[in-house]
């Protein structure tokens, strides 16, 4: 069996995990806004992991994903994108979608890498590593914290009902040749795999896509629709992810809002 995963050896997977250890005692770089500038705008560090129910190296890249976003609720911005290539081993991921797996297939051919892989952690759409990896994780989260985005993105008046979400945004800064990206976010679940690599495994997946929809940003005011998808169900916790996206998929702005 081919897997499209690249991870060399579990020896090296443990060995990035134990890096986090070490990681833990890292602290983000602050930076001094200028404040006369008004093109200058916060830092915003977005993750997007692509993983699988099935792949039985994801589990560590999960974890790691769902803590870093607990260490700096603030700055980083976690999305988990499942994709639909593992279910063909037994074990069909009920967040998996083929379109998240274009999603990862177009960042492959931006970063001319040979095939796509889970766990790939990319950030802001400007590079990519194993998810697992929490050495790296933590000094691309430093690294993007000390840099200031070129534009911004608020989310308001946001509504939520039971079938879908409203909300208006406002954008900051250069619009050109961008576009707007709306997500929604399911916070956690936990589901019993039978089948798979990780069959009789308790899996918990965090920040998981269950919606996404782009906007082309002609104007920088508006108001959008995201549907509510029936695996939401009322005890869920979720939230709402604007996020500003270049052309060549570069990241320039983030904002999040929590559903009640």
């Amino acid at each position: 069996m081919i897997k499209k995963i690249i991870i060399s050896s579990m020896a090296f997977l443990g060995m990035s995990l134990a890096t986090l250890y070490q990681a833990d005692s890292m602290e983000i770089v602050p930076v001094v806004e200028d404040r006369v500038d008004s093109m200058v705008y916060e830092p915003i560090v977005v993750l997007e992991l692509f993983t699988s129910q099935g792949c039985s190296s994801c589990p560590p890249a999960d974890w790691l994903l769902d803590k870093v976003k607990t260490q700096f609720p603030d700055e980083v911005f976690a999305l988990s994108y499942h994709v639909d290539y593992w279910n063909y081993i037994g074990w069909e991921d009920p967040f998996s979608k083929a379109e998240y797996t274009d999603k990862q297939s177009s960042y492959t051919k931006k970063f001319n890498h040979y095939t796509d892989y889970t766990p790939q952690l990319v950030v802001n759409g400007r590079e990519h590593f194993v998810g697992s990896d929490a050495l790296k994780l933590y000094a691309s989260i430093n690294k993007y914290a000390a840099e200031n985005p070129s534009n911004k993105v608020r989310l308001k008046n946001v509504q939520s009902t039971t079938s879908e979400v409203k909300f208006d945004y406002a954008v900051s800064g250069q619009i050109e040749d961008k576009k707007l990206r709306v997500v929604l976010v399911l916070e956690e679940r936990t589901t019993q795999v039978k089948r798979g690599e990780n069959r009789n495994r308790a899996l918990k997946n965090s920040n998981i896509v269950i919606s996404e929809k782009y906007i082309p940003l002609e104007v920088k005011n508006g108001r959008a629709t995201l549907p509510k998808p029936p695996v939401v169900v009322s005890s869920d916790k979720m939230s709402v992810m604007a996020i500003v996206e270049a052309d060549n998929m570069d990241i320039t702005a983030a904002d999040k809002e929590p559903l009640y």
